[in-house]
């Protein structure tokens, strides 16, 4: 197993893993593919956080999906559990798990795995580093899995997540504009959310939605002494960018907004937009960090 100071690039995985897809279930390989591309970006996203762990540092992945990214960090060195339960209805998914889990063991980078909720996490003073890459979205309840994630932290460490910030209006799930509130865009809106035929189960995914925002994670905060909380704003940024260079990842985006956006980037335009407030960025780069001992007291 490659040490933590020689990592491995999570490509190579992608790579191995797929032609396992090729062979036992070519029908989801586009699925796959998608999934792969969002390991590869949280790969990328959490790069500078892994640096500074010590070697073989306790990582909790919070909604790990496919656990490619889960499985990638345990050939580089580290304590990985991956938290991702079964969701009834994704059949798919669960196929594509398994897949990704018979390779792993084959190649001796299992993570321990958790099929519960993120609500019903236990641990406690267990991590180095927590982080999720767009699921806080679909949690029940945002309040009661922060304060889960806190207590499972250790002294000083770090929970990061990445999701929408819904007090932006638009909804980049179904790439439609958001009106008031949930309910109010679902009245509206409600024919092209459930006919949606670029996102799978639109009706289990527009379910799941919490309308999370950086005022509320903010007041969520403020209900955890000793617990601080920043908003990197240059993830619009890199997304942009994202945008404009990945042809899958675009797809999914309006050809208007491609347009305009691919247009920003030629111009270098939208490197402005790190200097908009939080509040106002249509998704959100927080990391909660919790106090030290000496800090608390």
């Amino acid at each position: 197993m490659p040490d933590h100071e020689q990592q491995a690039p999570i490509d190579w995985l992608i790579t191995d893993v797929r032609l396992h897809f090729v062979d036992l279930a070519p029908e989801l390989l586009s699925l796959f593919d998608t999934y792969a591309e969002e390991a590869a970006f949280g790969r990328r996203h959490i790069t500078s956080d892994l640096e500074n762990l010590p070697p073989c540092a306790k990582i909790l992945e919070v909604g790990a999906g496919s656990l490619l990214l889960s499985c990638q960090l345990i050939r580089e060195g580290f304590q990985v559990t991956a938290l991702e339960p079964i969701a009834i209805g994704f059949s798919h998914f669960e196929q594509i798990r398994q897949i990704v889990l018979a390779r792993a063991t084959t190649l001796g980078c299992l993570p321990q795995t958790l099929d519960i909720a993120a609500e019903a996490l236990t641990a406690s003073a267990t991590f180095d580093y927590v982080f999720s890459i767009n699921v806080m979205e679909h949690v029940d309840n945002a309040s009661i899995v922060i304060a889960k994630i806190v207590k499972s932290l250790k002294p000083g460490a770090s929970y990061r997540f990445t999701s929408p910030n819904y007090l932006f209006p638009y909804e980049p799930h179904f790439n439609i504009p958001t009106l008031f509130s949930k309910q109010v865009t679902e009245k509206v809106l409600g024919k092209k959310i459930f006919g949606s035929q670029k996102v799978s189960d639109p009706s289990i995914t527009w379910k799941s939605l919490n309308w999370i925002n950086v005022i509320q994670v903010r007041k969520i905060v403020q209900l955890h002494p000793g617990l601080k909380v920043t908003f990197n704003r240059c993830l619009l940024v890199t997304t942009i960018e994202r945008i404009a260079s990945d042809p899958d990842f675009s797809s999914r985006r309006s050809s208007i907004v491609r347009r305009v956006l691919l247009i920003l980037v030629r111009a270098q335009l939208h490197h402005l937009f790190r200097f908009i407030p939080a509040e106002l960025q249509p998704i959100m780069d927080c990391t909660l960090k919790k106090a030290t001992v000496s800090q608390v007291s």
